[in-house]
């Protein structure tokens, strides 16, 4: 069942734990993502094979067969699972406004001056009509951290 990212079931909590590990670590064995789970909360080896399944049915993850154990990864990226839960939760919570969705998350939590950084050139971006991508703001951050880590900011 192969199906775009845009028809692609909501993930279960449970669904969402194991494809934020298959995200670090694809692709992955059931024995690997076991491990990795485990290492948060206890599972057994049967709940997370069988929840795997249900999510290969439900097109969540893709099974690779090729081997004796399957390998496992995850059908959609990261960034765009994040957009499409996004998008949803501005639509059903806010009427579609992205900006009182940001307004009330930066409301609840404390943001750090390295995020507010990132806010402010989002704003900036937007402002001079330049498109953005959070995957784009990511990779700026690890280059910032990783300059800094060198000596050159």
């Amino acid at each position: 069942m192969t199906n775009s990212p845009n028809t692609l079931p909501r993930p279960t909590e449970s669904e969402l734990e194991l494809l934020r590990i298959l995200w670090d670590k694809q692709p992955a064995t059931v024995r690997a993502i076991f491990d990795a789970l485990n290492q948060e909360r206890p599972s057994g080896y049967t709940t997370v094979l069988k929840l795997l399944q249900i999510m290969t049915v439900k097109g969540l993850v893709v099974r690779d067969e090729a081997n004796r154990a399957h390998v496992y990864r995850s059908a959609i990226s990261q960034d765009a699972m994040q957009s499409r839960i996004l998008k949803d939760l501005s639509v059903r919570l806010f009427s579609g406004s992205a900006a009182q969705l940001a307004l009330h998350a930066l409301a609840m939590e404390t943001a750090s001056d390295t995020e507010l950084d990132e806010i402010r050139q989002l704003l900036n971006k937007r402002a001079a009509g330049a498109a953005f991508s959070p995957t784009h703001a990511n990779l700026d951050r690890e280059q910032r951290a990783d300059r800094k880590g060198r000596g050159e900011l």
